[in-house]
Order: C-alpha cells, then structure tokens, then sequence
C-alpha cells in the first residue's frame, strides 16, 4: 500500500525586490501519496513584467535547499526545469509545482520563490 507524504510550502524572496513584490504559498502544508502526483501553489504579487518564479526542495537542516527549477511568467516564457519529474505553471499571479511518481524522498520543506530583475 502507498505511503503518505508530507510536503510544506513556505515562501522566500530573492535580492532585486521592490516593497510591493510579495509571494506566499496557498496551503502551509500539503500530503500526497507514494506513485501519485502532487501540486504546490504559491501566489504572488508584482509590479514588475517579468518575474522568474523559483522551487526549492529542503530536506535536510545539514544542507542548503536544492534548486528544483525556475520558470518565467507574464510576458516571460522561459524556463530552466532540470528534473522532467517536476513541472511548473504560472499565471499572473500564482505558481505551481508539479511532482509526478512520488516517492518518500520527496518528503522535505518547499520553497517557492520569486526574483524581479
């Protein structure tokens, strides 16, 4: 039988922020099971055209969080998705992080992120 997983979201912002940018995630915790998938959403907010949204996976206080991937939004299409496990979506005003196959190392603290310039 497939296990549960535990997944948390927080929020993090990078350098290049002005006072209006924000970005927080939608739940504060988030459980998926073994072989499913999983979606993580975060909303933000943003004056600026071309954000880069940013996931991070932490799953250990002995290491820095790991970059998972990073995806533009607005007018901005590009993305860097390393892990083809992993997907994202943006609109103008939220990212999600998509984990297909599921599997107890997915368990870990995520970060979502957002950069403006």
């Amino acid at each position: 039988m497939p296990g549960s997983l535990l997944h948390f979201v927080r929020d993090s912002k990078l350098l290049g922020l002005t006072a209006g940018d924000t970005i927080s995630p939608d739940q504060d915790q988030l459980t998926g099971t073994e072989g499913k998938s999983v979606t993580m959403k975060c909303n933000y907010q943003t004056d600026y055209s071309d954000p880069w949204l940013y996931w991070y996976k932490h799953d250990s206080d002995l290491q820095a969080p790991q970059f998972i991937l990073w995806k533009g939004a607005k007018g901005d299409t590009r993305e860097l998705i390393p892990d083809k496990r992993y997907e994202s979506r943006t609109t103008d005003t939220s990212t999600e992080l998509i984990i297909r196959e599921l599997t107890l190392a997915d368990t870990a603290l995520y970060y979502c992120a957002i950069e403006t310039q």
